[in-house]
């Protein structure tokens, strides 16, 4: 039988939102599907269902489901566990990397992150209530905003200078979403500093 691997992007579902800083979690994982989409020497199959619209194919003896919660993102864990439930995963720690945006991070950098707390990220949060702290983490930097008004700010769109620098470092992401099916999440946090261009 395959391995598991579940990617699962954060984000609001909608055209509105999606230029949103809070929807750096769909941007990389839509553009990582995209990727192999276009490589055609894999099947890759669309389905919607337990609240999500989900990709998954095979590689590397590895069965990959990417998975956009469309619950909108407080309710993100909800559509999360219904997707575990399906698959009978019943320990998410060594099956589940949940891509999401950080202010904590500068925006054009990233961090691979394995359990912790909720980093004030309703998504985050909302997968945590459900599933507990242990899974793996893409933060995907926006930066912070100077006035503080976080909430406003997750919900605007990207400047274009910043979706320029978000754009540029979308293929470093998917080549490390790849490396974790080739050599799973430890080894590949362990091997950050290869992806990271100097």
């Amino acid at each position: 039988m395959n391995n598991l691997l579940f990617f699962v992007g954060l984000g609001n579902p909608g055209k509105k939102y999606q230029r949103n800083r809070h929807n750096a979690g769909f941007i990389v994982l839509d553009y990582f599907v995209n990727e192999i989409y276009k490589s055609k020497s894999i099947d890759i199959k669309q389905d919607f269902k337990f609240n999500s619209l989900i990709y998954t194919f095979k590689r590397e003896n590895t069965d990959v489901i990417c998975v956009f919660p469309l619950t909108f993102m407080n309710l993100s864990g909800n559509a999360v566990k219904q997707v575990l439930d399906y698959y009978k995963v019943s320990d998410a720690s060594k099956n589940l990397v949940v891509i999401h945006d950080d202010m904590d991070i500068p925006l054009g950098s990233f961090k691979l992150k394995f359990d912790g707390g909720d980093g004030g990220h309703n998504g985050v949060k909302s997968i945590i209530n459900y599933l507990g702290k242990d899974f793996g983490r893409l933060r995907v930097g926006i930066s912070k905003p100077i006035d503080k008004n976080y909430k406003e700010y997750v919900l605007q769109d990207f400047l274009n200078e910043e979706w320029i620098r978000l754009n540029d470092i979308l293929p470093t992401l998917s080549s490390i979403l790849n490396n974790i099916i080739r050599e799973g999440f430890e080894m590949t946090m362990s091997k950050i500093g290869i992806f990271i261009k100097k």
